[in-house]
């Protein structure tokens, strides 16, 4: 009797999980890469190779907070990724994405009200288009996206070169490395950390392309949402 109420406890132990889909709408491979930041065991090594049109299924804990991005131009060879790569690996392992990358950042039932909270963040530079997508769920439970090729028309001076032309595009943060552009030190408030002051301003261009997401660090009004959904996609491209 003793072991069937272990069995029993550990069954509901397990179902009791959040569980993301990653979908690749790209025309090739992409390596996605996966950020635990909460002390819990790396989701699937950190990452994966994920082929065109395709999609995978990951359970997580239901607490679980952390990041997805995608990587792209990567060679299986080297396993050395054009943008994103986190050491020359498949599997991430606790590492995370050089930037520019697009990210997807979720913290499920953060606070006490049990919500999970969700955004896509263009602070470290954009790679490839995201869109969060909850399914179910109770609250707002927005959808996100950020669909528009950002790479076509990023101002020359973000632009990040590579085998497939301009393959990402810097946030002035990342590119010029400083504290007017970061919101760090004497700006590190969002009344003084203002994008309109920048002379080269990745903000508003993301921000004007990607409404939905953050476009620097104060960027908080618009883009972070919450549901209560247990199941999300995050679909890259």
């Amino acid at each position: 009797m003793k072991s069937a109420l272990v069995f029993g406890l550990l069954f509901l132990g397990a179902t009791h999980c959040a569980q993301f889909r990653v979908k690749n709408v790209m025309g090739g491979d992409i390596w996605i890469g996966i950020l635990t930041s909460n002390n819990l065991p790396s989701l699937e090594g950190g990452g994966f190779v994920l082929g065109p049109q395709q999609e995978r299924a990951i359970n997580a804990p239901d607490d679980w907070e952390g990041r997805f991005w995608a990587r792209t131009w990567c060679n299986s060879g080297s396993q050395h990724c054009e943008t994103g790569d986190c050491g020359n690996k498949v599997q991430c392992n606790g590492a995370g994405g050089v930037p520019p990358a697009s990210l997807a950042e979720f913290n499920l039932k953060a606070w006490n009200d049990g919500k999970d909270y969700y955004d896509i963040s263009l602070v470290d530079g954009y790679n490839v288009g995201v869109k969060i997508e909850p399914l179910g769920g109770s609250g707002d439970c927005n959808v996100l996206h950020c669909s528009n090729n950002l790479n076509d028309n990023c101002p020359n001076e973000l632009r990040k070169y590579g085998s497939g032309g301009t393959i990402a595009c810097e946030s002035s943060c990342n590119k010029f490395d400083k504290d007017e552009y970061c919101c760090r030190n004497e700006f590190n408030d969002p009344k003084i950390c203002n994008p309109n002051t920048w002379a080269v301003n990745s903000a508003k261009y993301f921000k004007d392309n990607c409404p939905d997401a953050y476009s620097y660090a104060y960027d908080d009004h618009s883009s972070l949402k919450t549901c209560m959904a247990g199941t999300y996609r995050i679909t890259f491209g």
